[in-house]
């Protein structure tokens, strides 16, 4: 059986609480059977699977039919789900939804079931299927990863003063997409200086001065879906404020403690809180405040979590990221940030550039 059939097969199994699941995130329709467009809905039963789409998508989703029915309807497709859902999913009256699904929606889709089927949230079902990656998940996120420590050897061999924030994402844009990757996990993060305090900064036409420490936040999206992560934090061209490179010595021995913590059984929670407590111990506790790291996949950001709250248990075959950061408003921001896979004697690190303090050719 192929790896989208066993997929599927996987989360028939887990319709514990429902006679058939309706799936319209995208991310759970892909990773059920291998759809790329952006129009699709699974409906799984015990009787059958069926992915619904429109004319747009047809051949390319030919190949698909070798592991479950496919449907090609008008471009309301949620609505037509409905109207043929007694065809999609037979004998079933207890339908679950995911609960990402906008209220709207849910609303509307209510409003077409028979009167005798019930309609019930089912959050997370398929998330959960998500979480432990097969070897070819992990070899998909490896190879997306590896491109990575390309870009960061550029940056450090390279010229980052006098540029701007947003001329140096557009260079690792082109490097990563001209090195046959389709897409990028998110886009990339560039800050310098005082721009670097704020975690999801944005590239600014402003140029990088000599000694300020660069933010850098990157990914790349490979063919099937998987994505990489990885941040890494530079000096422009020279040695930074003694004060900053203090700071940056702080986040990697938080950045290593968090990291010794990633290991199966080691609840998310916990794994947030060595890393927290080396910053807090340094009185900076409140410069970080974020969580350590997410899991990765097919989305960027997705489970198991490591952050304060997290009850997320690790287990072999999680993908992780591990990334403390420290925010001095005004001054730079610094976080450091690998992309780990929990395996069974502890994890392994998939982003490979080192994480001493870079000061950059020029």
């Amino acid at each position: 059986m192929s790896e989208h059939g066993q997929r599927l097969a996987r989360a028939v199994a887990a319709l514990t609480n429902t006679d058939a699941l309706i799936v319209t995130n995208l991310g759970n329709v892909r990773y059920l059977t291998g759809y790329t467009g952006s129009n699709g809905i699974v409906v799984l039963s015990a009787e059958r699977a069926v992915l619904v789409t429109d004319f747009r998508y047809q051949d390319a989703v030919e190949p698909l039919r070798a592991v479950l029915d496919v449907e090609i309807l008008d471009r309301d497709i949620a609505g037509r789900t409905i109207e043929q859902l007694a065809e999609f999913a037979p004998g079933c009256s207890m339908i679950g939804f995911e609960g990402s699904m906008p209220y709207a929606l849910v609303e509307r889709l209510r409003a077409l079931l028979p009167s005798d089927s019930q309609f019930v949230a089912t959050d997370g079902l398929i998330e959960t299927l998500r979480l432990v990656k097969s070897e070819a998940e992990i070899a998909a996120t490896r190879h997306a990863a590896n491109i990575l420590e390309v870009v960061y050897t550029n940056i450090g061999q390279g010229q980052l003063v006098g540029r701007t924030e947003a001329a140096v994402a557009w260079e690792i844009e082109r490097t990563i997409r001209e090195a046959g990757f389709p897409a990028l996990s998110f886009e990339p993060i560039v800050a310098s200086g005082g721009h670097g305090a704020l975690p999801h900064a944005e590239p600014r036409d402003v140029a990088i001065e000599r000694g300020t420490l660069v933010v850098v936040d990157i990914g790349a999206q490979g063919e099937s879906g998987y994505c990489s992560d990885c941040t890494r934090t530079f000096a422009a061209g020279g040695a930074p404020d003694p004060a900053a490179a203090e700071d940056y010595a702080l986040v990697l021995s938080a950045q290593l403690a968090g990291l010794g913590a990633v290991r199966p059984g080691a609840v998310g929670g916990m794994v947030d809180a060595t890393a927290r407590e080396v910053i807090m111990a340094a009185g900076a506790g409140d410069l970080f405040g974020h969580g350590l790291g997410h899991g990765t996949g097919l989305e960027v950001h997705e489970g198991p979590t490591l952050r304060k709250e997290s009850e997320d248990v690790l287990a072999p075959g999680n993908l992780v990221t591990v990334e403390p950061g420290l925010y001095r408003p005004g001054k730079w921001g610094i976080r450091i940030e690998d992309q780990v896979v929990v395996t069974a004697a502890g994890h392994e690190i998939l982003t490979g550039f080192t994480k001493d303090l870079v000061e950059t050719a020029g």
